[in-house]
């Protein structure tokens, strides 16, 4: 019985910082190995924003400690299955991937550029990622031959939108 390699996931930004590492080790985790997954950004921080890898690991049980922010070159050649942004910026700066890896948006607001005391800012990481992990237990919930669909495989960024600006919003 021949076991079928994972699926290759790029979740992208633009600083690799937060939106996108919350996504990668999401859904490293709730993938349960069919997924194979890295983040990087088109003008990466240098850092993992730490509450970043506090949300992760409070509110999802996830060590992200060995998480780097890294520029997207690093996988230049990389053939993928999906490519998946989480900012609009990357959205727009998005290069062309070898392979026609599935390419879907699934915007987030940014997390790190929100301002407030320590805890507000946490309150808004914890906010985000509930948005990202809602959209990736959706994504994980395909089965394998569902996720060729382009079109639900982009719809999972438009799920909770509404919802998701609502909660912002608060």
């Amino acid at each position: 019985m021949s076991q079928k390699p994972p699926f290759k996931v790029l979740i992208l930004c633009t600083g690799n910082s937060a939106r996108s590492v919350l996504g990668e080790y999401l859904l490293r985790a709730k993938g349960k190995g069919r997924f194979e997954v890295f983040s990087a950004g088109s003008h990466p921080s240098g850092r993992v924003n730490p509450l970043a890898v506090r949300t992760l690991r409070e509110r999802y049980g996830l060590d992200a400690g060995d998480a780097r922010s890294k520029s997207w070159d690093e996988f230049k050649g990389v053939k993928f299955d999906f490519v998946i942004t989480v900012c609009d910026n990357a959205r727009e700066a998005c290069p062309v991937w070898p392979g026609q890896p599935l390419i879907a948006h699934w915007g987030s607001p940014d997390p790190a550029a929100f301002g407030g005391t320590e805890e507000e800012k946490f309150r808004f990481f914890v906010t985000v990622a509930s948005q990202i992990a809602r959209r990736v237990d959706l994504f994980c919930a395909f089965p394998d031959d569902k996720l060729r669909d382009t079109v639900a495989v982009r719809e999972v960024g438009r799920q909770f939108i509404l919802e998701g600006e609502a909660a912002l919003k608060k």
